[in-house]
């Protein structure tokens, strides 16, 4: 059923809120996504602060030109359009669809993202799935500022232990 001009207008201005709040945006194709698996990755996207919805392409251009986002090209977006808008972490969209998708990759797939005002590619939405997480980062730089203090810590226990052992050699000689 077509919608009226009062709910496209609707659409509009929720889409340009949505824009105008979102820190990145990835597009997603989903031709032959059920019901059931669109709920579900709704719901997975809604715990890592981040939106999805599907809205015609027309609407989606309109109201990208209406934030002042004209490099935007949604036309050459193929098949059905989702656009997943990420509130908090910017990549994170972008790794729960990676998720999502290992065994569905026929049913959904990257089209393309915005990030920093900017089209990216599919290949580098792909690519930024593809990434560690800000908490797997911070470990790694926690790893990296911890692992010359461990090696102290090693080094200089290495050497009371040396000690204690010639202590007791000692002790052990003069027992002797």
């Amino acid at each position: 059923m077509p919608k009226t001009k009062n709910e496209k207008k609707e659409i509009l201005k929720n889409l340009e809120d949505k824009i105008s709040q979102s820190k990145s945006i990835i597009f997603a194709g989903f031709d032959s996504l059920e019901v059931k698996e669109n709920e579900e990755l709704r719901e997975k996207l809604r715990q890592e602060n981040s939106e999805y919805l599907v809205a015609k392409k027309t609407l989606i251009k309109l109201a990208f030109e209406k934030q002042g986002i004209k490099n935007l090209d949604v036309d050459s977006l193929t098949g059905k359009v989702a656009a997943v808008f990420a509130y908090g972490d910017e990549i994170s969209p972008a790794k729960t669809i990676e998720k999502f998708r290992k065994n569905k990759e026929d049913k959904l797939y990257f089209l393309g993202g915005l990030l920093e005002g900017e089209m990216i590619s599919q290949e580098k939405v792909d690519a930024l799935a593809k990434l560690p997480s800000r908490e797997e980062l911070y470990a790694k730089i926690v790893g990296s500022i911890n692992s010359p203090i461990s090696g102290l810590v090693n080094a200089l226990a290495g050497n009371l232990r040396n000690l204690v052992y010639a202590l007791k050699a000692i002790e052990e000689q003069k027992n002797n």
